[in-house]
């Protein structure tokens, strides 16, 4: 069994795949190709947004929208410490200062009180909620927000927004697991003032390589963006107008990417019905696990499944005993990034962000693709039922 079939999702698509790959070929426009801007466009139109900018990575993706905001040394973005590394890695590359507020225990996402919490630590600086040592506003300056859409669920943006709007900060959505999910109405990648994505091979739309993509309704920062993905180019390639990077996207992904996009809605749908099914089968067995949680007007491309177990024994009981049935999974992620080596500087401790530190050692992931099969998810649910004699 496959914990992301793309072999399955590749024979769909595969002819697409090498016609548009020939053409690539042919045309021999390898950097800036034409399915570049094609590809920016169809994204964005589907998004809901003015402008699209592809790039090398979703990790660029945010690196370009923090350049864009001009944030660097001095300031502070307040993000989850519940997400994988390039999230506040981006911050400090800049030279900025990662601020972590905990999740929520029902959607994983950043907790809008926690995060109002942590601003006024940072404001106040009455120390009731962890902040990195010696950070308070009259040391460095609170720029903006990047929330993290986790496991393919928005973040409550109507609050997140409303916090950024009354502290002044912009919102950078990290929508690196959640294109194709939708927030009351609104797809996901037009729910802040920049959207973030990749393509990276399993995302819910991934490419055969690395790849991202920024959304953006303004067109200066789509400008700005866009010059710094190109060496900070301005009129022409020789007019350097800023200190950029090298951060397009390569032509033959963006290839690749429209043959996946073709099939698309029709994989969110199947996503749709494989989570459906697996919470249909966990929730009727008498087994301490707990499902995902969707709230009302919210839907989750499910870029994964992840259910929490009852403590880290169990885990390691129900994962040991699915790869002995040749199921795999995966624990996304087993340390918080307040606890990593890479931001011990920050002085955080081990219980500072107690859901984080919980679910960390108490959540996994099941197989999850639109290909996934109805009784494949039934013996997986037997394989994890079997704890309490299910089988």
């Amino acid at each position: 069994m496959q914990f992301i079939d793309l072999a399955t999702q590749q024979k769909r698509i595969r002819e697409k795949i090498e016609s548009n790959i020939q053409t690539v070929l042919s045309h021999g426009q390898y950097i800036l190709g034409s399915e570049i801007k094609q590809l920016e466009e169809r994204l964005a139109e589907y998004v809901g947004i003015e402008h699209a900018v592809a790039c090398s990575s979703g990790t660029d993706a945010l690196l370009l929208a923090l350049m864009a905001y001009d944030v660097g040394p001095g300031d502070a973005v307040l993000t989850s410490p519940f997400t994988f590394i390039a999230t506040a890695e981006v911050i400090s590359l800049l030279g900025a200062t990662p601020v972590f507020a905990d999740i929520d225990p029902e959607t994983f996402n950043i907790d809008p009180e926690h995060l109002e919490r942590a601003l006024v630590a940072l404001r106040d600086g009455l120390g009731d909620y962890p902040v990195p040592i010696g950070c308070t506003e009259s040391s460095l300056v609170t720029k903006g927000i990047i929330a993290v859409d986790l496991f393919g669920l928005p973040v409550d943006y109507d609050a997140i927004n409303a916090i950024a709007k009354k502290n002044g900060l912009f919102v950078i959505e990290d929508a690196a697991q959640s294109f194709g999910s939708q927030y009351k109405g609104k797809r996901a990648c037009s729910l802040a003032d920049i959207a973030c994505t990749s393509f990276f091979p399993a995302k819910p739309l991934g490419g055969y390589g690395d790849g991202g993509m920024c959304f953006v309704d303004d067109e200066a920062l789509a400008q700005a963006m866009r010059s710094f993905s190109l060496h900070g180019q301005g009129t022409h390639r020789y007019d350097n107008v800023r200190i950029g990077i090298n951060g397009r996207m390569d032509t033959l992904q963006a290839a690749i990417l429209h043959a996946k996009f073709d099939i698309f809605p029709d994989e969110v749908e199947k996503r749709q019905r494989v989570a459906e099914k697996y919470t249909e089968l966990l929730s009727a067995l008498d087994i301490d696990l707990v499902t995902p949680v969707v709230p009302p007007e919210y839907q989750s491309v499910w870029a994964q499944y992840s259910i929490l177990s009852r403590d880290e024994t169990q885990r390691s009981e129900l994962q040991s005993r699915l790869k002995e049935a040749g199921i795999p999974t995966a624990v996304y992620y087993p340390k918080p990034l307040h606890l990593q080596p890479a931001f011990q500087g920050l002085g955080y401790r081990e219980g500072d962000f107690p859901v984080s530190e919980d679910y960390s050692r108490r959540v996994f992931s099941l197989p999850m693709h639109p290909y996934l099969k109805p009784e494949e998810q039934e013996w997986i649910s037997t394989i994890i039922g079997e704890e309490k004699g299910y089988s």
